[in-house]
């Protein structure tokens, strides 16, 4: 099957089609019900959101998927604050997935992120999909990820550089931005604007 699409800015009128296609992408995959969409929904206001670097797909005139970044930074041993980026949440529509899409977008914005200057990429996800589009274990870069203790299985933290050598040197606590971080409460007021949706606890769950 020929894959046509057009990945393009995200623009205002898009917004609460975006934050639907996240609810629908992401609900009761980590968790029951999810947050991203509000998550979503904050970060567009965030001081460290990359307006330049928030990228929908589209198909026949439906969003099909998108991606967005923030800027943050590892804290480095040496006292310096190295910038870099983080990523996500990045969805494809549920009937689309493992059809290539989702790699398709992410290769394209982060060719987009390098074309504009940033050094290197870190967020948390899975290396078996993430790993094909050049992202390795962060921890062989010398980063840490903050908050958790020495010992502790850290292989969902993922790196990309997009400058090569950016990370040479430099070792250090990556800063996960404030912005990811909402209450349950604002989360659950604000998907009472969206149609309703049942809630299931699900194998393989990261949270309750």
């Amino acid at each position: 099957m020929q894959k046509t699409f057009l990945i393009r800015p995200e623009r205002a009128e898009d917004r609460r089609a975006v934050e639907n296609l996240v609810r629908e992408s992401f609900w009761n995959v980590y968790k029951p019900g999810c947050s991203e969409h509000y998550v979503i929904h904050v970060l567009r206001d965030d001081p460290a959101f990359v307006k330049e670097l928030d990228f929908v797909m589209e198909q026949d005139g439906a969003l099909i998927g998108q991606n967005m970044f923030m800027k943050t930074v590892i804290n480095a041993d040496d006292g310096r604050d190295v910038p870099v980026l983080t990523m996500g949440p990045i969805c494809i529509a549920p009937a689309l997935k493992r059809q290539g899409y989702g790699k398709a977008i992410l290769d394209y914005s982060l060719e987009q992120a390098a074309a504009l200057g940033y050094g290197a990429v870190l967020f948390e996800g899975n290396i078996g999909f993430y790993g094909k589009s050049g992202f390795d274990y962060a921890r062989k870069f010398g980063v840490r990820y903050h908050d958790l203790p020495e010992g502790e299985d850290d292989s969902f933290f993922l790196c990309k550089e997009l400058i090569p050598g950016y990370l040479d040197g430099v070792t250090g606590v990556y800063q996960t931005p404030q912005g990811y971080y909402v209450s349950d409460e604002d989360v659950e007021a604000f998907d009472k604007a969206f149609p309703p949706k049942v809630k299931l606890k699900l194998p393989g769950q990261l949270f309750e």
